[in-house]
């Protein structure tokens, strides 16, 4: 009877330190870091980038992160320094990467937008909200990425490719947007960017 108690007191103690251990885990400990570390070179810790012109994959929806990996795989978002990650990706089992960047949470965005272009953007994001919504959520049954809180030189980088129609070219879904985005000046886009950039912080 008294070792029966031994024991179970030693159980329960366990069962406490490893749910303290869970509750303390971070993103190296997550399910699916090992895949997903080669992308915290350019991406950050957990998909926290720093970088200006580097999208921000931390707490990205499991559906657009595959979206975008298989877009970059086959070639159809053309970028020569994507392509081979992509497949990598790919290859390692894109479920479990994208699981877990999903599952981590974002830091405060480290780069600073200016109010006037947050004012100026705020304005001119009327126009996008039919699709992306009146706070940059998106839409994921229309397929429809949310733009909040990514580095506004990464939002301002991908609204000129699809300016150029050089980002998915040839994409009959997305012509109507580029169309529009061939209406709006480079100082505009750049307002827009900080705008959503500000949003969900």
């Amino acid at each position: 009877m008294r070792r029966t108690r031994s024991l179970l007191a030693g159980a329960v103690g366990l069962t406490l330190m490893l749910a303290a251990s869970a509750a303390a885990a971070g993103p190296l400990d997550a399910p699916g870091y090992t895949k997903a570390f080669a992308c915290s070179a350019c991406h950050g810790l957990g998909g926290n980038s720093r970088a200006d012109a580097t999208p921000v994959l931390a707490a990205m929806p499991t559906w657009y992160f595959k979206k975008a990996i298989e877009d970059y795989a086959a070639g159809r978002r053309v970028s020569a320094e994507m392509e081979p990650f992509a497949k990598m990706v790919k290859q390692q089992g894109v479920d479990d990467v994208a699981g877990y960047f999903a599952a981590q949470s974002r830091d405060k965005l480290a780069v600073k937008v200016e109010r006037a272009s947050v004012a100026n953007g705020r304005k001119a994001a009327v126009a996008c909200a039919g699709c992306h919504g009146d706070d940059g959520r998106g839409d994921e049954r229309r397929g429809v990425p949310s733009l909040m809180g990514q580095p506004p030189g990464y939002l301002k980088n991908q609204m000129l490719l699809f300016k150029t129609d050089k980002r998915s070219p040839g994409d009959a879904e997305l012509m109507k947007m580029k169309a529009v985005m061939k209406s709006v000046d480079d100082a505009t886009l750049a307002d827009l960017a900080a705008y959503f950039a500000s949003l969900g912080r």
